[in-house]
């Protein structure tokens, strides 16, 4: 398995139906760290997200035998967009599975695509395996929100773009879930500019990939609660190809409250009248909290994305 060859051949196979999203400097932030601060914008991406990067890739990738057979996959909303995108530009048919708290929103937003919606359990693990199940019962292939070579090499695609968009990269602060955003964009950055230092940005209250490497196994914590980073909060599947990469790649990792990621949603806000989810937030968050550690450097945050409940973004404003 090869991440990096996959990162290429994604470039190529989705550029057609992705958009090359902003990279805009934040004067405010650059004031923090007396360096230069940029915002790496795939809120700005299709769907809101940069999972459509992932799910496309996987989707063109499959062969005409398993396109007729179709696809299941499940989500808490953004990988569920992306998937229902690829689905409706390809008209290969496919089903959703959701976890039976999804975001309202998410689920409207859902309904405008081709694609089956199916509602399973409240623990997005229990939906994961559930829909796994259900896609071996019907020979249909299964589209992994992050443990796959080629969703992990359409996120990596990211990469490309901020070497396109910046000389020089000191930093780049990312989110942590299951790991396919930090795993693509850490492989195909470190392989073109190994002195980048690639930090993993995680909820105090749902770091699990964080305690996992910490760990040196994939754990699941009894004591995870609830985040307004809810696009972050899935499990990890045991033999996760995502594990090995966050441990050999991942330079250092910074966990953050939910009053820090609240406080970062209404910067972001503020000062670049942008709206982000509790996700992206996460990452803006940690690098406010360190920001003595990035003193004089070139950093940049990936926003990963905009998805936020209208009622959740008015109350917390």
């Amino acid at each position: 398995m090869n991440i990096l060859s996959e990162i290429k051949k994604a470039e190529k196979r989705i550029r057609p139906y992705i958009l090359k999203t902003p990279l805009i400097p934040s004067n405010f932030l650059s004031k923090l760290n007396k360096g230069k601060v940029y915002l790496k914008m795939e809120s700005e991406q299709y769907t809101g997200s940069f999972k459509v990067r992932g799910a496309m890739n996987k989707i063109l990738s499959l062969s005409e035998q398993e396109k007729k057979k179709g696809i299941v996959t499940a989500s808490t909303g953004n990988h569920a967009l992306g998937v229902a995108r690829a689905l409706s530009i390809t008209g290969i048919k496919g089903t959703i599975f959701l976890p039976e708290n999804a975001e309202t929103s998410k689920i409207e937003a859902l309904r405008g695509y081709n694609a089956t919606l199916e509602f399973y359990g409240k623990d997005f693990l229990a939906t994961e395996l559930h829909a796994k199940q259900v896609a071996k019962e019907k020979g249909a292939s299964w589209i992994s929100p992050y443990n796959d070579p080629q969703i992990i090499g359409g996120q990596g695609t990211i990469g490309i773009e901020i070497v396109q968009q910046l000389d020089k990269i000191d930093y780049v602060l990312a989110t942590v879930g299951g790991g396919g955003l930090i795993s693509g964009v850490a492989t195909y950055l470190k392989s073109v500019s190994p002195e980048t230092k690639i930090i993993g940005c995680l909820p105090i209250n749902f770091p699990k990939m964080y305690l996992s490497v910490k760990a040196g196994k994939i754990v699941s914590p009894s004591n995870l609660k609830e985040t307004l980073s809810d696009g972050s909060a899935g499990g990890i599947e045991e033999g996760s190809i995502t594990f090995p990469i966050c441990q050999q790649l991942i330079d250092d990792f910074i966990l953050v409250s939910e009053k820090e990621i609240k406080e970062a949603i209404k910067l972001i806000v503020d000062k670049h009248h942008k709206i982000i989810e509790g996700a992206a937030a996460v990452s803006v968050a940690s690098f406010i909290k360190n920001k003595e550690k990035f003193k004089g450097a070139n950093v940049v945050i990936i926003i990963c994305g905009g998805n936020i409940a209208t009622s959740k973004l008015k109350a917390l404003l």
